[in-house]
């Protein structure tokens, strides 16, 4: 039997190469994410493997699995590992290779799979690594199915079975690509900029576009698992600026943005603005809600009040509900109520029958943008965007906190701001009108001015987020407000990227 997992070995060590290291902060709301080989090493993830399939035994769930791993230099390596532990406890693995994690999704279905284990770390820097399960497709992990894992891993109470079965798939990429264009080409000759951030989203992106009948600008397509450029992560400013730039240069009508694993897809106009993933939301939103009335979407507390108010959306017939940030939540509520669409303001976007399968594909999102200038064609990305009421909103700020402390901060910030509300306190100079506790706190002020403070799910760190459909003003003294509150935590550190206030 493998040996019970330890959380204190350190790499260049005899001891590193005899147990399992698996850190117990790797497993996190939904998502697994370590540094390799810092927080588990090769062992540990045969652990994890070995947990993965006892846990689809205790569950009554056929031992089948997807597994796929991104493009950087070490995935490969952690593929292995995890596979060796699904073997080792009875699973037939179905190895498709390099992959993103929606063609891991599309393999789910396409193969008659119940289970699915995706090896990347999205788009965290490199060092880290990182894993999106499953059990019952179209869902990912929740907090209770990560718990359960993260029980059996630590304690070692694995359950070891013969009957394990390695089946390499060699063609999936073909057949997810397949999937994607087999409807009719676009009418409208569409000039895009297709970015990967030279991640994996550059072997796929790029062709489906072209084969849809865009012209295809490719930048930083180039697989390097160095990240040369900057981070495949659409909500960075240093990703957006790029492709923005690109747009300028040539003219064209849209930039993509897709991120590391390609499940996200980022909006820049044509004007060479960016366009949060939020407001990509509503945009999409209006399209289509004019083609199925009184539709209904979910939407992450990090998102544009717009939702409930735009008189599109009203007049549409649409109705919107707000729930916890998280690819996984999200998508699990979108699929047990049956919601039309589910929109994060991370980028992840969520289509259902009879726009999707429900699980989360930047290029089904990146298609839908250009399905919308399709519908729409006297109208640019830009002209879109204007005709939406104005509002000022930041992008999502992430202030450094550890893990064991991020979720005890939140709570605490929480409850100053309840104390607010009970007491009729004033926040940046107006009353608190609602407060959203579904995911961290979302202040909601008399004018419908808002600002968010959460743990992030999958790093150590807590999300900041505010918008104000009245000023700028308003939208910079609500996050006076809230870092003013975080700032009297000194475990609360620096920001990766901050608006001037």
């Amino acid at each position: 039997m493998l040996p019970k997992p330890r959380a204190d070995l350190k790499p260049n060590t005899a001891d590193f190469e005899r147990f399992p290291l698996v850190k117990p902060t790797g497993f996190r709301e939904y998502d697994a994410r370590w540094l390799f080989p810092d927080e588990i090493n090769l062992m540990g993830l045969n652990a994890v493997g070995l947990g993965m399939a006892t846990l689809f035994t205790r569950r009554g769930v056929p031992r089948r699995i997807v597994v796929g791993h991104d493009y950087r230099w070490y995935s490969g390596a952690v593929k292995q590992a995890l596979m060796t532990g699904l073997l080792a406890g009875g699973c037939e693995v179905h190895d498709i290779g390099l992959a993103l994690s929606p063609m891991a999704y599309f393999a789910q279905f396409e193969l008659d799979v119940e289970g699915v284990a995706m090896v990347t770390a999205s788009h965290n820097d490199n060092g880290w690594t990182g894993i999106k399960m499953g059990l019952s497709r179209p869902l990912t992990f929740g907090p209770d199915d990560m718990s359960e894992l993260k029980e059996i891993v630590l304690s070692g109470d694995f359950e070891t079975r013969a009957g394990g079965r390695y089946v390499f798939v060699p063609d999936m990429a073909e057949r997810y690509i397949k999937s994607l264009t087999n409807r009719p080409k676009l009418k409208r000759r569409l000039k895009v900029v297709a970015a990967s951030g030279n991640g994996t989203a550059g072997a796929f992106a790029p062709q489906v576009l072209e084969a849809l009948g865009c012209e295809v600008i490719p930048l930083n397509a180039e697989l390097d698992h160095s990240f040369p450029n900057h981070n495949p992560n659409p909500e960075d400013m240093k990703m957006l600026n790029a492709v923005s730039a690109k747009v300028l240069e040539t003219g064209a009508d849209v930039g993509l943005a897709f991120d590391g694993d390609g499940d996200r897809c980022g909006v820049v106009a044509n004007d060479g603005h960016e366009i949060f993933a939020d407001k990509v939301g509503v945009m999409l939103a209006r399209d289509i809600s004019s083609l199925h009335k009184n539709a209904t979407f979910v939407v992450d507390v990090k998102s544009t009040g717009l939702f409930t108010t735009d008189p599109v959306l009203i007049a549409n017939g649409a109705k919107t509900t707000y729930w916890k940030t998280g690819h996984s939540y999200i998508k699990r509520f979108n699929f047990e109520n049956k919601t039309l669409v589910g929109f994060e303001k991370s980028g992840h976007f969520f289509f259902n029958t009879p726009l999707g399968r429900g699980y989360d594909d930047g290029i089904v999102s990146a298609l839908a943008v250009c399905d919308m200038l399709d519908r729409n064609p006297d109208k640019t990305v830009a002209d879109l965007r204007d005709a939406l009421p104005k509002t000022w909103g930041s992008p999502t700020m992430s202030p450094h906190c550890d893990d064991d402390k991020k979720y005890d901060i939140v709570a605490r910030v929480t409850e100053h701001y309840q104390r607010q509300m009970e007491s009729g306190g004033q926040v940046a100079g107006q009353s608190i009108r609602d407060l959203i506790t579904v995911n961290g706190v979302r202040v909601m002020l008399a004018d419908g001015t808002w600002g968010l403070v959460r743990a992030s799910s999958n790093k150590p760190e807590l999300v900041v987020v505010v918008e104000s459909p009245t000023s700028e003003a308003n939208m910079k003294a609500i996050f006076r407000d809230i870092d003013q509150q975080l700032s009297r935590f000194p475990e609360v550190g620096a920001y990766n990227q901050k608006i001037a206030v």
